[in-house]
């Protein structure tokens, strides 16, 4: 299984499997629905983690697609009950925060896998490029900058998990993604 190392504050490593946010329509036509199936079985081929906000839709599809592949999935859900998430998920964040979710699903990706959707994936879309997340689109968000565009499922995957890095924590594509700096990151309390 493909992993990348990432540091942590103490200085000691630790290693776990490249996570993907994938992320799209919660109510996908057939096509976008195909696309997300091969995303997550993609994924799951390359040993990421699939994490997604772990409804229907392209959630559903990802988290099938992977499992399905022997993959693993985390479904990070917008209300407070478990079971609302979608029979495919394995273990299942039910945060109760609405919306506000979709900064979890995209920090909790190492890199972003965008399919087609509406104002909730370009929400999810502009959280990961302020954060630093590489986003891969696939067939979709072609007008957005600094997004990557690929026809692909499976090329999508490899470049997603190509970006997201192997040492370090998440890669960055230039300066131009560093996370926003602010007075917490200054020792600030």
């Amino acid at each position: 299984m493909p992993v990348r190392s990432a540091s942590r504050r103490d200085g000691g490593a630790l290693t776990r499997p490249v996570h993907l946010a994938v992320v799209g329509a919660g109510a996908a036509d057939a096509t976008a629905y195909d696309l997300a199936l091969r995303v997550g079985r993609a994924a799951a081929r390359a040993g990421a983690v699939v994490v997604c906000g772990g409804l229907g839709g392209v959630m559903e599809a990802a988290c099938r697609g992977a499992r399905e592949a022997g993959g693993r999935t985390v479904a990070v859900i917008p209300g407070p009950d478990p079971a609302a998430a979608n029979p495919w998920a394995e273990v299942v964040v039910a945060t109760g925060l609405g919306h506000a979710r979709n900064v979890v699903v995209v920090q909790s990706g190492d890199a972003v896998v965008a399919l087609p959707g509406s104002w909730g994936t370009l929400s999810e879309i502009s959280l990961a490029r302020k954060c630093g997340r590489p986003v891969v689109a696939v067939s979709a968000w072609r007008h957005l900058e600094g997004v990557r565009v690929v026809e692909d499922p499976e090329e999508a995957v490899g470049l997603a998990v190509s970006l997201a890095g192997r040492s370090g924590g998440p890669a960055r594509l230039g300066a131009e993604l560093a996370p926003i700096r602010g007075p917490w990151d200054e020792g600030a309390s």
